[in-house]
């Protein structure tokens, strides 16, 4: 592989094109090229915020490149990759992780992007690559670069609750183009409720007080330290206040981020992270559980987190709540109670270590604790 990208990236530069590695002022031509091929660009409030104030970035010399981008010969840039730097923690030690957002290339220049994924997974100093928004289109190219699948969660399935049935069938008729979509509505979210009421899944806990928090406070962070204390044989993102603050500073002002809470006198004992993630093309307002934790092994603490939800949802006109990938051990706790599910047309969830002691210890299913939380998907 390493000879075919050696061929690859002297055929480019014989071309025209080159790689190099992306800079602050590159913002505009990558935001363009990322809102041309239909991603979600961000503001340059955000990008930045993103980029270079990502405590984790500056703790190597350099500090860790923004990303890599393809520029052609004339200068304009042709491809692009968002490069992250993470924390993780196994084994009581600290791991420096990375992940990429956004990849995406103009067609004349597809041939190069393997090298943009070589360069962003092989960078000095990361010991770690994960990603888990892989699409049908990329897994191919993280398969040829020796990319292995978590061997823990459900990351080819998405479980669901519908919370807004006439908004829901609304959407799915539109994305299928049917005709008179909102006229077909009507009947099939009668159908829909019907078949959820005859499901009789619930999730309706009502001893367990849930606390809806506006931001992360102490509590988060002595919650951060009991979680590193209890699993230290388990890969773990960081999530102390500090981390969990710039993970989610754009989504919190964006009112994006709703914060659950099981609390247990003046500490929590489990919390769980919801973002919003609508799909404007079609309409569809939608909710995704990122993140769930507990001081209780047992899971039993999902289900008050994911009621709350669930009527947060109704009451806000949400059209579903949406869980994927459900980590090891509360799988069934959300798949027993969720009544619809749809199988994804990929395994979302891809790593690769660079040391033989970390691949080894990754092979073993109860090494791993993912989530939505982990890698890009909720940055």
């Amino acid at each position: 592989m390493k000879t075919q990208l050696a061929a690859a990236c002297a055929k480019s530069s014989k071309a025209g094109p080159s790689l190099r590695e992306a800079l602050p002022e590159d913002y505009e031509q990558i935001a363009s090229i990322e809102a041309r091929y239909g991603l979600a660009a961000k503001s340059y409030e955000e990008w930045c915020h993103l980029h270079l104030t990502n405590p984790v970035r500056y703790e190597s010399d350099p500090p860790a490149p923004v990303g890599w981008v393809i520029e052609s010969g004339d200068g304009r840039i042709v491809g692009s990759v968002g490069n992250i730097v993470l924390p993780y923690e196994l084994g009581g030690r600290r791991i420096r992780a990375g992940t990429g957002r956004a990849l995406v290339v103009e067609p004349a220049y597809r041939s190069l992007s393997l090298l943009l994924l070589d360069r962003l997974m092989h960078r000095p100093g990361v010991e770690l690559f994960l990603t888990n928004a892989i699409t049908p289109a990329s897994a191919p190219s993280f398969d040829a670069l020796g990319c292995a699948r978590v061997p823990a969660g459900m990351w080819d399935r998405s479980v669901f609750w519908i919370t807004h049935y006439r908004g829901f069938m609304a959407s799915f008729l539109a994305r299928s183009h049917a005709v008179a979509a909102r006229q077909l509505s009507y009947p099939l979210a009668a159908a829909a409720f019907l078949k959820e009421r005859l499901a009789r899944r619930r999730t309706h806990v009502t001893d367990i007080e849930v606390q809806w928090c506006q931001g992360f406070d102490d509590r988060f962070e002595d919650f951060w330290e009991h979680l590193r204390n209890t699993k230290p044989h388990v890969l773990l993102a960081d999530r102390s206040r500090d981390v969990l603050e710039w993970h989610f500073r754009h989504a919190m002002r964006k009112k994006q981020l709703w914060i659950a809470a099981a609390i247990d006198g003046p500490r929590i004992a489990a919390y769980a992270l919801f973002d919003q993630r609508d799909n404007a093309s079609f309409g569809l307002k939608r909710v995704r559980l990122v993140d769930f934790q507990s001081r209780d092994t047992t899971g039993g603490l999902l289900l008050p987190l994911l009621s709350w939800a669930i009527r947060k949802c109704r009451d806000e006109g949400i059209h579903m709540l949406e869980s994927v990938g459900a980590p090891p051990g509360k799988e069934e706790w959300i798949a027993g109670c969720a009544p619809h599910q749809r199988k994804l047309t990929a395994w979302t969830y891809v790593y690769q270590a660079s040391t033989p002691y970390l691949a080894e210890c990754l092979r073993d299913p109860s090494a791993w604790d993912p989530t939505l939380f982990d890698a890009s998907a909720s940055l």
